[in-house]
């Protein structure tokens, strides 16, 4: 599989701050990677420091004191890495409530709802289900410091909030969760893409309660608790306006083809 992804983003800094960047694919072991990642400040070629983060996450930090900043990022992929690898602490933190997937909040309810399903596969399955037909996916419709317990009361989201309800509901029945950033293939309308990823037979499995983009073809950049792990772009101390922004994604031939009772790693 040839995978190309590619963003762009125009951002105004109207006061000095500290911006960190997450756009850039993770490690993919066993595949052949090209990218190119470029930071333009009023014009002029400026370098950003690389963080690596948990799980593969590279964090480009660069400190602005005003202007305009142009970021463009591209990958190719050739190939399928490994499944993500998996440790006993990852297994401990990810049944843990965090800010945006409220699990505690859920305990009662889930195990009302799902706790019958002993077969994992079904698990996920059903939480992907229920949560799709009981959401609409409506662009604008929450705010960034929206949980899952908001966007259940809401009724509507996009991708980010989707995948906190997926999150919060299999910790609740005690299944490790977490949330992956992705580039993704087939998406309509383009942008960044959020889903979970839970434990299950001893991989992580993605779900995508969205149904948006098949899941073959994801290619992870950043993975974390939930989004405030793994946002594309987050700004320290200063004042910005993202003028506009872009995202690509494509496969070489055909998309794959997906079906939800399906266990798929992000590969």
């Amino acid at each position: 599989m040839r995978r190309e992804v590619a963003c762009g983003l125009d951002v105004d800094v109207t006061a000095p701050t500290t911006l960190e960047f997450q756009v850039a694919i993770a490690p993919h072991p066993n595949t052949e990677v090209w990218e190119a990642l470029t930071f333009m400040l009023d014009g002029e070629a400026v370098q950003a420091k690389e963080i690596s983060g948990e799980h593969g996450n590279r964090i480009h930090q660069l400190q602005v004191s005003g202007g305009n900043l142009q970021v463009t990022y591209s990958a190719t992929v050739i190939g399928q890495t490994d499944p993500a690898p998996v440790t006993d602490y990852d297994l401990s933190r990810y049944l843990r409530p965090t800010r945006y997937a409220e699990a505690d909040k859920f305990y009662g309810f889930a195990a009302t709802e799902f706790g019958g399903y002993l077969d994992s596969a079904t698990l996920l399955e059903k939480v992907s289900s229920w949560v799709g037909s009981r959401l609409n996916y409506v662009p604008g419709s929450s705010d960034p410091i929206d949980g899952a317990v908001d966007t259940l009361l809401a009724g509507a989201g996009v991708c980010r909030d989707f995948a906190h309800l997926v999150v919060a509901l299999l910790r609740a029945v005690n299944v490790p969760a977490r949330v992956v950033a992705v580039y993704a293939p087939g998406l309509y309308p383009m942008d960044f893409h959020a889903v979970a990823e839970a434990f299950v037979d001893g991989q992580w499995r993605v779900v995508d309660a969205t149904l948006l983009a098949p899941r073959q073809s994801l290619v992870r950049i950043a993975t974390g608790g939930d989004a405030a792990d793994t946002a594309f772009l987050v700004n320290h101390k200063g004042a910005i306006t993202l003028n506009s922004m872009y995202v690509t994604a494509i496969v070489d031939g055909l998309l794959p083809r997906d079906s939800i009772d399906q266990l798929v790693s992000i590969r």
